[in-house]
């Protein structure tokens, strides 16, 4: 007799995983290797937190506010072992368009927002869910993002100058920049593509060297020893503090509330699924298992603290966390280590920051962008299957040219339209004859008999097997097979031994095939019936005396024949 697993507690989901390692006991040995892995991935952040905030609209010290608060609060309180948490290059096309759309003040209420609807999210256990997304969309959508990171980036690498504001939609900002191309830097454009081929080089050389930051300090050097005309940090923001600020709650009134609270939701929505898909890439490697909804309300306080600090959205990248795996990370302690390295890193190096040149950000940035296009698996779905190439189509099309939201819920209809025709593909009904593939439950050893070969030219017995999920998608076609024969019987068996789950659509089906077999006063004989089937069938009355059920296909047809 099988049993079915007990649910976890309350405690055992949010527990969180620092929690876990501590008690498994956790020694001078992880410590050490966790602080290696945490310095590791700090280098790599350190450039990158900058560029994304850059590239979001905002300042870069609001990166480093995100990567320190933010990446510190997911590694304590996070359901994963290895994700580290901070800006991520998802979020640059929402980020920028709330700026754009209610300010400084905007944004961290939308941030304050998202990470409260984390919290009641995780609480609510939706972390389950986010699971449900299908593949092709979530291939679809990051393809959609890298390519408008890549134009984003195309006005600082090549160092135009716009006649107005860069457009933020993808077509007008495409051709706002040939329209600026004659303005073109060639400082800038050497700077952006030095940095490109440094990082290419580096990493084909050594995949552990810090490639990011070589390539970053190599062209800052390079443009401050030559003097070249290219913007910075410094000429462009002022540089970046030299220390955290102090926390202070965003701006609140109601009619900013209720203006970015759709910022918000998409904010937590992309949240969850990036954050969610980076812990199951860590599972992955690591051969460990993260906990969905301890890691939802981790994201969210994070996105809290964050915003109290002047941060921006913070989620787990697949990038830092990758990076933190394979630097021999042995627990949550590392995503810490690096959040505390990025904060003496400020303290320390604040100025230096101010010589890193806008357009080394901006190659930074676009290598990035073609990184997370999965071409292997772009090609393997068009390859494959018409459906869910489709799919793919469409979400990256509506996230390049409309928005990421739409993308995803699109290209998540899309693709539920192609589940629900495929199951009713899978659902068949035979009728009368000799089948391989009987009752489960026809003998004790739980073989499956032949139907007896003898029903099929009984005129006064039709037996019918229905197979598969039978649920609304396949519940108009099964309701005519069943009633599309040409003899008037006076019994029906309806053997359910094969059907896994049934609807009320489908209950409603039968229903109706019971009420027209009474009409020609036949009697009808379901048999094999799972408990929830049957229960699911009885709440649309199909119930004796009208209905009689029977345990297994022989005692129905035995009951049939008794007349």
């Amino acid at each position: 007799m099988s049993m079915r697993p007990s649910e976890p507690s309350f405690i055992a989901l949010y527990t969180p995983k620092l929690v876990t390692v501590l008690r498994e006991g956790y020694g001078l040995a992880g410590l050490r290797a966790d602080i290696v892995a945490g310095l590791t991935v700090a280098i790599v952040a350190l450039p990158l937190s900058m560029a994304i905030a850059i590239a979001s609209g905002v300042s870069p010290d609001r990166g480093l506010y995100t990567a320190i608060v933010g990446g510190f609060l997911v590694s304590l309180l996070g359901g994963s072992r290895f994700q580290v948490g901070g800006p991520a290059g998802a979020f640059i096309v929402l980020v920028a368009a709330t700026v754009q759309q209610h300010g400084i003040d905007g944004l961290l209420l939308a941030t304050l927002i998202s990470g409260l609807v984390l919290v009641i999210g995780g609480f609510l256990r939706l972390g389950d869910f986010i699971k449900y997304i299908p593949f092709p969309v979530t291939v679809g959508f990051t393809a959609g993002i890298a390519a408008i990171i890549f134009a984003s980036q195309m006005k600082e690498a090549l160092g135009l100058t716009l006649a107005g504001d860069e457009p933020g939609p993808f077509l007008p900002k495409l051709l706002a920049l040939e329209a600026a191309l004659p303005t073109v830097n060639l400082a800038a454009v050497m700077i952006a593509g030095l940095t490109i081929g440094l990082i290419l080089i580096v990493r084909a050389v050594n995949q552990r060297w810090p490639a990011l930051l070589i390539a970053i300090a190599a062209a800052s050097l390079a443009a401050a020893l030559f003097d070249l005309p290219v913007a910075t940090i410094a000429s462009r923001f002022g540089g970046i503090p030299h220390a955290l600020p102090l926390p202070r709650l965003p701006a609140m009134d109601m009619p900013l509330f209720l203006a970015v609270l759709p910022n918000a939701l998409a904010f937590a929505l992309l949240g969850s699924i990036e954050s969610l898909l980076s812990a199951v890439v860590a599972d992955s490697m690591t051969g460990r298992r993260h906990r969905s909804n301890c890691e939802l309300v981790a994201q969210g306080v994070a996105n809290i603290g964050t915003s109290l600090f002047g941060g921006i959205c913070v989620t787990g990248t697949i990038a830092r966390t990758a990076t933190n795996v394979r630097a021999g990370a042995r627990g949550p302690v590392a995503g810490m280590m690096h959040a505390l390295f990025l904060l003496l890193f400020m303290l320390l190096a604040a100025p230096l920051a101010g010589y890193i040149p806008l357009a080394a950000l901006a190659g930074l940035l676009m290598v990035v962008a073609w990184n997370m296009i999965e071409r292997h698996q772009i090609m393997m779905l068009l390859r494959t299957s018409r459906g869910e190439a489709l799919v793919l189509v469409v979400t990256l099309t509506l996230t390049v040219f409309r928005d990421l939201i739409e993308g995803i819920v699109a290209g998540f209809a899309l693709s539920a339209l192609l589940f629900i025709h495929r199951m009713a593909q899978s659902v068949a009904v035979e009728t009368g004859m000799p089948v391989a593939t009987a009752d489960r439950a026809d003998d004790a050893g739980g073989e499956r008999k032949p139907y007896d070969s003898g029903i099929a030219t009984d005129r006064d017995i039709v037996v019918y097997r229905i197979s598969g999920a039978f649920f609304f998608g396949a519940a108009a076609s099964v309701g005519a097979a069943l009633e599309d024969i040409g003899v008037s019987p006076k019994a029906y068996v309806i053997d359910f031994a094969a059907v896994s789950v049934i609807d009320s659509t489908a209950a409603s089906a039968i229903g109706a095939f019971v009420r027209k077999a009474q009409g020609q006063n036949a009697k009808v004989f379901i048999s094999s019936a799972r408990p929830a089937v049957e229960r699911i069938l009885a709440g649309h009355d199909i119930h004796p005396p009208s209905t009689v059920f029977a345990p297994t296909l022989d005692a129905a047809l035995a009951a049939a024949r008794s007349g």
